[in-house]
């Protein structure tokens, strides 16, 4: 194939054509031209010159060019497509390193190898442009739900024309065990758009938490409008699901509204739902009274909630318990996910049991360690005291103020509970010593000798033992394993050891050891405490 007059104007009219079904620009098919016609060219003129094509976009003409590159001297790798200075000056009168020399060839004859390769060219370079189209357009769809036709199944995942491309729900993202035969329609939430070599990858999914919030923002005009917002998402796919909402107009109810009349709002949700019961909870601020909502329908006796161990307990009526926790732990598993809070949940009975054990064994503490009757223990139990150190180092007025507790008595306790923790400390340290624990570890404030014989026992002995640990290591924490909540036993929980204070004793340690700038720290610390403020305005 020549490119002569008669074929020129053919040339456009191919362009246009494949651009039109393709959905493309036509100058990105002409530019796939030109790439395979100087390809062909090469071929015949020799792969190592810098041969160009271009295809002016009214006559279809193309025009064949040489380019050679002026480089410095020592810098000529092609001798086909650079020259130096010199070389350059028979073609240029002043010529520098950068300029161009350009001359045209003659037109190429394609033959058959060289037109196949050209049209492999084109179809690659069509293709390429055809992917990027479609992520384009379909990357401003993630997050929001997409109707489409099932195409077929693969391997128990749906393949879905979404009319300019396609898209694939997998297995795990379809609720319970419904399945789709082609031509079904189907409904489904974009949860990710990714550009990969094969194409745009759409990745739909039925389970995800928001399918179900966007869900309700096409039923409910309120959502859509924002006099209504969805703060939180809680979903068990095909089973059961909390939603909860919150109204920014004091005289629409938000629960009401997303119920609808007769609940037609809410059926319309769960009909899409393949039935799943959805329980919709007003959304409040204060942890507690959202707790308590988010239980619903078990009804709550009292919270108490644990800020430093980052803990909250729910205590609920025996006979509620059940409906507490839920079928295999649904109800509460839904309520902590969508409260973001690890909850524990106590019947009245368990914990009146537990506050009971609690109660004796404070008593023998007190009874053992400082030699008390055990009324007079069980009176600073119920006075507050947990610990030795609070009776042997709290102000003397508080223990004055215990009723038949005059001043020579609380001198006495406190003399005693401070001869108890000093006999405790220099065991601990003589036990600790005999385990090979370092000077330098004994040396780091913030650690008791009690603390030091402890971690010992779990192998930290120097402080750059210490320092390599993690926060949860010492504070102790929950992981989820098989959706299931697993405690962690930190080395120093028993020591009341909190999350914070394990993590800023092991930020110590390191900065001691040299590991952590602490100006470092402090532009950390303070870019973080902007970036809140920002978040916050």
């Amino acid at each position: 194939m020549a490119i002569t007059s008669a074929n020129q104007l053919e040339l456009l009219q191919t362009a246009e054509a494949v651009a039109r079904e393709k959905m493309i620009d036509p100058d990105l098919v002409i530019q796939a031209m030109e790439d395979s016609l100087a390809r062909a060219a090469k071929s015949r003129y020799g792969a190592e010159m810098d041969i160009r094509v271009a295809i002016d976009r009214k006559t279809g003409r193309a025009s064949f060019t040489r380019v050679r590159t002026v480089v410095e001297e020592d810098a000529v790798e092609n001798y086909q497509a650079e020259l130096t200075v010199a070389q350059a000056k028979q073609y240029l009168s002043d010529p520098k390193v950068g300029d161009e020399i350009v001359d045209e060839v003659p037109p190429v004859d394609l033959g058959r190898i060289a037109a196949q390769s050209a049209k492999q060219v084109i179809l690659q370079k069509v293709r390429e442009a055809e992917r990027d189209r479609q992520f384009e357009e379909f990357k401003d769809r993630k997050g929001t739900i997409i109707n489409g036709v099932v195409k077929r199944e693969e391997y128990g995942n749906i393949i879905v024309d979404i009319g300019r491309g396609e898209a694939i729900l997998r297995r795990n993202e379809k609720i319970g065990r419904e399945s789709y035969r082609p031509n079904d329609r189907i409904r489904a939430y974009v949860k990710d758009v990714r550009r990969e070599t094969r194409g745009p990858q759409v990745f739909l999914s039925r389970t995800d938490p928001q399918f179900m919030a966007e869900l309700f923002k096409m039923e409910v005009p309120e959502i859509y409008d924002g006099i209504i917002e969805i703060r939180a998402v809680a979903r068990d796919p095909g089973s059961r699901a909390k939603i909860a909402v919150i109204s920014n107009d004091n005289s629409i109810d938000p629960v009401g509204a997303c119920v609808g009349m007769r609940g037609s709002r809410v059926q319309a949700v769960v009909g899409e739902l393949q039935g799943e019961k959805i329980d919709i909870i007003p959304w409040n601020p204060e942890p507690a009274t959202f707790l308590v909502n988010a239980l619903q329908p078990a009804e709550v006796a009292k919270v108490v909630i644990d800020e430093e161990a980052g803990k909250i307990e729910v205590v609920v009526p025996d006979e509620q318990l059940s409906l507490a926790i839920g079928r295999r732990g649904q109800n509460v598993r839904l309520a902590s996910q969508l409260t973001g809070l690890d909850i524990d949940i106590l019947t009245e009975a368990e914990e009146s049991s537990r506050r009971q054990a609690e109660f004796a064994e404070r008593t023998k503490l007190f009874v053992d360690a400082l030699d008390l009757d055990e009324f007079f223990a069980q009176l600073l139990v119920a006075e507050g005291f947990t610990n030795l150190e609070e009776v042997a180092y709290v102000d003397l007025d508080e223990l004055l103020s215990i009723e038949g507790v005059d001043e020579g008595t609380a001198e006495e306790l406190q003399a005693r509970a401070r001869d108890y923790i000093e006999e405790q400390n220099r065991k601990a340290t003589e036990a600790a010593k005999a385990m090979g624990v370092e000077e330098s570890l004994f040396d780091f404030e913030g650690l008791t000798p009690q603390m030091i014989e402890a971690l010992a026992k779990d192998g930290v002995k120097t402080l750059e033992d210490f320092a390599t640990c993690a926060d949860w290591e010492l504070a102790g924490g929950w992981t989820t394993v098989d959706g299931s909540r697993v405690k962690d036993d930190g080395i120093l929980e028993k020591f009341g050891m909190s999350l914070e204070d394990a993590q800023t004793l092991i930020m110590t340690a390191r900065i001691q050891l040299g590991w952590v700038d602490p100006s470092e720290l402090e532009t950390a610390e303070a870019e973080e405490e902007d970036t809140e403020e920002e978040t916050e305005e």
